[in-house]
Formats: structure tokens, sequence, C-alpha cells
């Protein structure tokens, strides 16, 4: 006899195993995203707890939310990195002066420009000032220069440009400063002004002339600059009194300022300047024969060269020849007309001279075969300083002019070797490294760089 089969469970146990089956299959999926279906509801099964649901529904209500909280915070971010970086962006930009468009402009609208000028002295009467960043710009009435020039009368021109003259004006209080009237002259004119606004507003070094401030009436722009009281090198070489206020000690500490300026220019600024017409006309001097260079309507940066549209400028005698023939400009250029204006103290020569009606002779071309052999060497220094300074310093002179204006770039030095060849020729009350025995002119003062 069969021993009688096993009890069948209960129904209720088989609704509680089923119900803690869809516990447990909703608790090892949370993620899910949906809630767990409970099965078809028939007469013999308990539907679910309702508290099953409940939780499903908050877990996957918090993962939406945690989801949309993270994707607002990642915009959140990248819009701080944005705005911070468009905030750098302006800044560099209020750092850099701004370009003025082409065509005729009043005063009004050289003001509302904004040009950055250099500081103004205090004392100068019509004046409207206004500051950005860390430099002044002065916008001088036209009736101030006007006053102040005697109506730019002809006794006080102090030179001649190529786009009009430079008068002596003296202000209200007494202040003396240089006028530089650049006559209406078209679109090179206008952009000549612009480019030495643009230079001079943010140069400053001891040996490059101040700029003071500006002026536009009636098509005619103006210039203001500190007044240089020797007038130009040009001036004291090859005027009435034929360099003899230039003694050699005097001439060195000449060619050393401005090798300090250019140096500043090439190896300071940042681009790179290069002036573009370094002549002795451009070469101010002030009453202790501190040299400044000056006048930079045609000064470029290096990184704002464009051979195809760059014009030609310059002064005959003084452009390099890579220059002259091919368009090819760097700072080397300006070593070039470094040279040739050192060879104009050396000899007292104009860097260019008529031989006869049809034929010129340029300095360099007539300098050279001598400057390389010291039998002849002295028989072509200046008169005025003629056996007045020291053979071997003569020679170092002669050696670094010979190299400036090589005709290979390449060959020539940096600025920066030819100021370091000049310091120890130059007296130390003058601002060189030399001492003697007495200072060559007492009434010099140097001013430090």
């Amino acid at each position: 006899m069969r021993p009688p089969p096993p009890p069948l469970p209960s129904l209720r146990s088989s609704a509680l195993v089923l119900v803690l089956l869809l516990l447990l299959a909703a608790c090892s999926s949370p993620a899910s995203g949906r809630a767990v279906p409970s099965p078809p509801e028939t007469a013999s099964v308990a539907p679910a707890p309702p508290p099953v649901v409940i939780i499903v529904e908050r877990r996957n209500r918090f993962h939406r939310e945690l989801v949309v909280a993270s994707a607002l915070a990642s915009v959140a971010i990248a819009a701080i990195i944005l705005s911070a970086l468009y905030a750098w962006v302006l800044w560099r930009r209020s750092r850099r002066l701004p370009r003025g468009k082409k065509g005729a402009r009043s005063a009004d609208t050289a003001s509302a420009r904004g040009i950055m000028m250099a500081p103004i002295l205090s004392k100068f009467n019509s004046l409207k000032t206004s500051r950005k960043g860390v430099v002044a710009m002065a916008m001088i009435e036209y009736p101030s220069l006007e006053a102040a020039t005697g109506k730019f009368s002809a006794s006080n021109v102090l030179g001649v440009g190529g786009f009009g003259c430079v008068y002596k004006a003296v202000f209200d209080g007494g202040v003396a400063a240089a006028v530089k009237r650049l006559e209406a002259g078209g679109p090179e004119c206008e952009k000549e002004f612009e480019n030495e606004l643009d230079l001079l507003g943010r140069i400053r070094h001891p040996n490059i002339v101040t700029l003071l401030g500006f002026c536009v009436h009636e098509g005619n722009h103006y210039i203001v600059y500190e007044l240089m009281h020797k007038g130009s090198l040009d001036t004291q070489l090859h005027g009435a009194s034929r360099g003899s206020a230039l003694s050699w000690h005097v001439r060195m500490k000449i060619a050393l300022d401005m090798a300090r300026g250019l140096e500043y220019l090439h190896e300071h600024c940042s681009p790179p300047v290069i002036h573009r017409d370094l002549k002795s006309s451009n070469i101010l001097l002030d009453s202790d024969f501190n040299a400044k260079i000056s006048d930079f309507g045609l000064a470029v940066t290096s990184g704002n060269i464009d051979k195809g549209s760059m014009k030609l400028s310059g002064t005959l005698g003084y452009v390099a020849p890579e220059y002259l023939l091919d368009g090819k400009l760097t700072e080397k250029s300006d070593v070039y007309a470094f040279g040739v204006v050192l060879l104009e103290l050396l000899m007292g020569r104009k860097p260019v001279e008529k031989m006869s009606q049809t034929q010129c002779q340029s300095i360099v071309t007539w300098a050279m075969p001598q400057l390389t052999d010291r039998t002849k060497l002295p028989n072509i220094v200046d008169p005025v300083i003629r056996d007045t300074m020291d053979p071997k310093h003569l020679y170092q002179v002669a050696a670094v002019a010979v190299l400036c204006v090589q005709p290979e770039p390449s060959y020539r030095p940096l600025i920066t070797d030819v100021l370091h060849s000049l310091v120890p020729l130059v007296p130390v009350e003058l601002g060189g490294t030399l001492r003697v025995a007495e200072p060559p002119s007492p009434n010099l003062k140097h001013s430090a760089c």
C-alpha cells in the first residue's frame, strides 16, 4: 500500500510567495525608470501592496531630478567660463590703442576716438584732457596753438618737413614746445598723423622725443612735442656752425643716445618698431646735447609689414639697399641708417653729395675704401675733431660704421651689439664708462636711460 501524497500548499501561502518575489524584483531594478507591472488580477491572487509602487516612483523621480540638476550645473559652469573668457578679451582690447578710420575728422571726432597721449604740461591753457588706462590724452584747441606760435609766424619756424613746418610755441606761463603742422595732404598725410600719435602715445624713453598733444583744425593736423633747444643733428653738422659745437666726445654721446633709443624700439617694444626714416634731421638735441629720435610718421611694427602693399618710403642716402631694391624691411634697415648717421658724425659730410649736374655720390660709396685703411682714415675725419681723439677709439668707431652699412643685412650687427661697442668710448659724465682726466664739457648733463 503506497503512502498518501504530501498535502498541497495552501492557496494563501502561494499568494504570499508571489508577493515576496514581486518585492525582490522591484528592489533589484530601481533604475529601470518604470514601475514593475502587477500580475493580472485574478480571483485567487491578491493585488501588489501599494507601498511598492510608491517607492519605485519616488526613486525614478529622484533619478530624473539628479540628471536635470547635473545638466543645469554643467550649463552654468560653461556660462561662467565663457563669461570670464569674454571679459578677458575685452580687457585686452581696452589696453590697445584704437585705430581711427580714414577720412577727414574734426577735433571732436579725434576726441571720441580716444587717442592716448603722453602726460601734458599742466600749465597749458585751453586743454581738453581725459584718461584712458595710465596715459593721458591732450587735445589742444586751435586758438591756443595760434597764439603760442604767433599765428604760425615764419620767424618761429624750426624746420621744414615733407608735409609742413615745425614751429616754436610758447604757451601761457612761458611753457615752450614744438608744433608740427601737417598741412592738408590727403590720405598719406592723415595716415602719418595717426601713425605718429599711435606709436608715440605708447612709447616712453629718454632718447625718444616726448609727445605732448595734438589738434585737428580745418583739415590741418598739428602735433605738439617737447622743445629740443639745440635743434636737429643735421642743423648742427651741416648748418652755419658746421659742427663746431660738437666735440669728439659729444658726437660719441649722440651716437650712444641714438643706439639706446633704437635698442628700445627693436628689443623692448612688443612688437618691435622699425623707424624706417632714421636720419640726422630726425635726431633732435636738447640744451645739454642729449639726443632723441623723432618723427615716427613712417614707422611700422615688425608684425605689421606687408611687402605687397607697403609703399617704399625713406630718405635718399639712408635707405638700406635690400629695402630700396627688393622692398625687404627689417630692424637691420634701421641699423644701416644708423651707420650712415655715424659716418656723418665721423666725417662731417652729408649722406649724399652732388658731384655734377647729373651725378651724386653717397657717403657710404665714397668712404668705404678709406674707412678700412688706417693710413687714410685720419684724413677723412671732420677737421673740427681731427686729432682730438684716441686713434684706437677712431678705428673702433670706423669699424662699427663699416659693419652697419654692409650691403648684406645678415652681416650687420644688432643695435644691441652696436650699443655695447660705443659705451666704452663715451665718458662716464656723458653716460658711458670711459674715465678721462677731465670732463670733456662741464655744461653737459646726461639723461639716464
